[in-house]
């Protein structure tokens, strides 16, 4: 079946969709996905500011755009799934998780994000805000961006918003569909609008 063409077809599209499947192929399968792989990852370098770890899976579905001085960087083994969207800037570590429909935009400041994280489909990551002064219209308001920090083995969990200037601690847990409008603790299990404090990993048993 590996050899089938319509087989290949449709298995590039559930990858696509469920990116963590690249990291589960077989030999077999990896001797057709990984060339296939190596072509989608040359044409988005070949026009945009990317750097790309090895053993990394993009679904070509997805959009990353990245002029210079506004990179994106994907560490060892990275997965992003169809219609995520980054612009730059942008740090990933090694063995992240973008998953379909991720918003990541870095601002100027950038988004870091360390080893091990998972963020989940829906998520939104905005480092950049607008100024809301009432002596001007909106569309003129002056843009800030303080940049956003994650870090190394945290999940965001589906439908997350992480505001602008934010730090989320190593280790912490961001329930489905809360939005971080401050600073999460390592280790903390966060959730709601505005998200708050509700729980801490170490104190869990499965």
């Amino acid at each position: 079946m590996a050899n089938d063409p319509d087989y290949r077809a449709q298995h590039q599209l559930r990858m696509a969709w469920m990116p963590w499947l690249y990291f589960k192929l077989t030999p077999a399968q990896r001797a057709w996905a990984e060339p296939w792989q190596a072509e989608v990852q040359a044409q988005l370098c070949a026009v945009e500011a990317v750097e790309i770890g090895p053993g990394c899976f993009i679904a070509p579905q997805a959009r990353i755009f990245a002029q210079p001085h506004r990179e994106v960087r994907l560490g060892a083994r990275v997965g992003v799934g169809a219609e995520a969207f980054l612009h730059g800037p942008i740090d990933l570590g090694d063995d992240v998780s973008v998953n379909p429909r991720v918003i990541m935009d870095g601002g100027r400041a950038g988004i870091r994000v360390g080893a091990g994280t998972r963020i989940a489909a829906g998520a939104k990551l905005f480092a950049f805000d607008h100024g809301m002064d009432p002596g001007a219209e909106l569309r003129s308001q002056a843009v800030r961006s303080r940049g956003i920090e994650v870090g190394r083995d945290v999940w965001l969990a589906a439908d997350v918003g992480v505001t602008d200037g934010v730090s989320v601690g190593d280790h912490a847990v961001v329930a489905m569909g809360a939005v971080v409008t401050r600073d999460v603790p390592p280790w903390a299990i966060v959730a709601g609008v505005p998200a708050r404090q509700i729980g801490d990993r170490r104190e869990r048993k499965a």
